[in-house]
């Protein structure tokens, strides 16, 4: 890497962390994120620092500056309404029950829904075991655990990350989301952020939110 490049994204970051500082005294009082430097940074990174964007590129150089992390973004604070938690599915046991990870994420969610109870809930995930998808069992396991039914839309076609992202999107563009934050687990977050980024093509912005494991 050349100097000049070096310096160019250090001074990006730089930039990134003086708005986040700007952005968390904008924050109202009675915000509910986790108003940290890591989550105000990762806030700015993901609008006006260079992630919400059109060019794959870009994306790829910006999210690789954010720090995952399973606080809350602020991007919920702003606003809640417009802001969907997008839960992300993984493969079911071949009875139709969800693995360890599956449930990992949507602990993590449940976490993120209750703090937020305005925000829409996607889940998102297809592949069918003994005739349930994950999204339904992802559903099921939600509203046993007190979230409303109504919250939820399930998208129940997807069988990749690529198509989470893709066909979460017409769902987004369909109710004018204006934001999205994803949830899924450690070593899936930020692949699965840049799928995201890519397919609303800088229309909105998306944020990420780390699961247990």
């Amino acid at each position: 890497m050349s100097s000049r490049s070096s310096t160019g994204r250090s001074r990006r970051f730089l930039a990134a962390a003086v708005l986040a500082a700007a952005a968390g005294a904008a924050l109202p009082a009675t915000a509910n994120a986790d108003v940290t430097p890591t989550t105000l940074v990762n806030g700015v990174l993901s609008t006006v620092g260079g992630c919400q964007t059109p060019f794959r590129e870009v994306i790829l150089t910006c999210t690789r500056f954010e720090t995952l992390t399973p606080q809350f973004p602020v991007v919920l604070d702003l606003n809640p309404f417009g802001t969907n938690i997008v839960a992300l599915g993984a493969g079911l046991l071949p009875d139709g029950s969800m693995r360890p990870l599956l449930v990992s994420r949507l602990e993590a969610t449940l976490q993120v829904a209750h703090r937020y109870p305005l925000s829409p809930i996607i889940v998102s995930g297809g592949v069918p075991q003994n005739g349930i998808t994950e999204s339904r069992a992802m559903r099921d396991w939600l509203i046993a655990h007190g979230i409303p039914a109504f919250r939820i839309t399930e998208e129940y076609t997807s069988r990749s990350t690529v198509e989470n992202a893709q066909n979460t999107n017409v769902i987004l563009a369909q109710r004018g989301a204006t934001s999205a934050v994803v949830v899924t687990s450690p070593d899936h977050l930020q692949r699965a952020m840049v799928d995201f980024r890519v397919a609303v093509g800088g229309r909105i912005p998306i944020a990420g939110v780390v699961a247990p494991f």
